[in-house]
């Protein structure tokens, strides 16, 4: 998959932004209760990322991933990996027509029973994953309002892409 200049632009400045949210919103508008956090925001870059490209929502997946790395270690990194693939395969399926509100829907069960599991692992239990998994579902509904606040303003430097079929 090759990216455009626009693409390639657009994704750096989405995967600054995954960066600095942790950063700049840490201890401010974060909720941390071990394994769990939920930083306001966090899953927007991300969201939009994927109505831009697959391989843009891969890479701001894994911004998103080290700024989370920098900011509350290895376990939360480890969390935010799954956005590499929640967000890959949204992308996917936005390019194949689904509305966004759907294709954000259906990220929910991905993301947060992917976060969920990744905990279980690195040795929390059972009641810990099933914190993280729900904690994440409510975190990406917040978010993805606040993305779909935002997706008109995006689809207006990236139309919509024509469906694909048979792929």
């Amino acid at each position: 998959m090759r990216m455009t200049v626009k693409e390639l632009v657009t994704g750096a400045l989405l995967a600054a932004m995954a960066l600095v949210i942790p950063l700049f919103f840490r201890g401010w508008l974060q909720i941390v209760i071990p394994p769990f956090s939920a930083t306001l925001a966090s899953h927007v870059p991300v969201m939009l990322a994927m109505f831009i490209s697959p391989v843009v929502a891969a890479m701001v997946g894994l911004a998103s991933t080290l700024g989370f790395l920098v900011t509350l270690g290895a376990v939360v990194a480890a969390r935010a990996s799954i956005h590499i693939g929640w967000a890959f395969l949204g992308a996917i399926l936005y390019r194949r027509g689904l509305h966004p509100l759907a294709v954000l829907l259906l990220a929910i069960p991905l993301h947060a029973g992917g976060e969920g599991l990744v905990v279980i692992p690195l040795g929390f239990a059972l009641p810990a994953a099933w914190l993280v998994a729900w904690g994440t579902a409510v975190h990406h509904l917040l978010d993805m309002s606040i993305t779909l606040l935002i997706y008109p303003l995006l689809l207006s430097y990236f139309p919509r892409p024509g469906r694909v079929r048979g792929g």
